[in-house]
């Protein structure tokens, strides 16, 4: 078969250890369908278990030997037990716990069911909505920091350019740290998605019959008759290109279309803290002098209540009351770091 003992190995105790968090779901749910549909598949892992283990004794000549789950799914299934499968879904999906895709909904007017991939894939597109918050956020997150930064070392009575190259430093610090931060993120994620999906390519190549019958488990768990359910499963894992697709959004609850680039999603959030950064250093730059600081927190300002009304899109609030909100926060924190910066002149005088 051209696979290593480790690989089976490994295959085989990935099967286990998702069967073991499923059955740990299972307990956590009082919803009675959801409950079998997380004990269906730990039934389900236990039988491809059952095939890597039969697999692995015919290339190796050994035994499996007894599962014993790792401190990590102890953990996993502690914390599950703890603050409930829903929240823990993600942890739970880098785990392979399958049937995770119902609780995203479960109103059938909300989340139809598909019948095919471009069904699946137009319910999940909601990227450019998030992209547009998250840059708004990093323009937020640099501005308030580095107002802040710059009106602490003002009320310090430190003179221009000290506070230009203090807001500089500010600027390229944040910016840096965000995007090392976001770059961290976007890999580890783009990682497990993609070890995941790999995973679900192999099982799919091996044995399509038990992926349908998973999908089916999943749509009958939403309230769509079991024959009917089988129907659309078997229809929509027929086509290889497609299945692939639909068991990484249905099975795990994953969207392969979030596989984003680290380096883009590090350069954007970079760009926009920086954005955010340099508007309070702006009447420095144009050489205003002493009155460099009410004007950059006068801008500042007006900056953060663009910021909390483009916010009120998402909340569906006020967009006067975002703005206003967001523009006070702002206020009070120059302030504090103004006045914390003014005692800390007083005391060193």
């Amino acid at each position: 078969m051209g696979k290593s003992k480790s690989h089976f190995h490994a295959r085989w105790h990935a099967e286990k250890t998702a069967a073991y968090l499923s059955r740990t779901v299972a307990e956590c749910e009082t919803t009675p369908v959801h409950k079998n549909l997380f004990l269906a598949m730990a039934n389900a892992a236990e039988e491809q278990a059952a095939i890597i283990a039969g697999d692995f004794e015919k290339e190796t000549g050994r035994t499996t030997g007894v599962f014993q789950p790792h401190l990590r799914a102890k953990l996993i299934a502690r914390m599950t037990k703890t603050f409930g499968p829903k929240a823990m879904r993600s942890i739970l999906a880098a785990i392979k716990v399958r049937g995770l895709s119902v609780y995203a909904s479960t109103n059938p007017q909300t989340h139809p069911f598909p019948t095919s991939v471009s069904a699946i894939g137009a319910r999940h597109k909601n990227a450019g909505g998030g992209t547009l918050r998250a840059a708004v956020f990093g323009v937020n997150d640099g501005l308030v920091s580095n107002t802040s930064l710059v009106m602490g070392v003002a009320g310090a009575a430190i003179d221009a350019n000290a506070i230009v190259l203090t807001g500089i430093a500010g600027l390229l610090a944040g910016a840096f740290s965000m995007a090392a931060g976001e770059y961290i993120s976007m890999q580890s994620q783009r990682e497990m998605f993609e070890y995941q999906i790999g995973q679900e390519r192999e099982e799919l190549e091996r044995y399509p019959e038990e992926e349908a019958e998973e999908l089916a488990l999943i749509y009958n768990a939403r309230g769509l008759p079991m024959d009917e359910a089988r129907d659309i499963a078997k229809r929509l894992i027929a086509d290889p290109e497609q299945a692939l697709d639909i068991l990484s959004r249905e099975e795990l609850g994953l969207n392969p279309e979030d596989l984003g680039s680290a380096l883009g999603a590090a350069f954007s959030s970079f760009v926009a803290f920086g954005f955010g950064a340099i508007i309070p250093l702006i009447p420095f730059f144009m050489g205003f002098g002493a009155e460099a600081i009410p004007i950059a927190g006068v801008l500042a300002t007006i900056m953060l209540f663009g910021i909390g009304a483009v916010l009120s899109l998402f909340s569906g609030r006020s967009a006067l009351m975002g703005g206003l909100r967001m523009a006070f926060i702002g206020i009070i924190a120059g302030a504090a770091t103004y006045a914390i910066g003014t005692l800390f002149n007083v005391s060193v005088g």
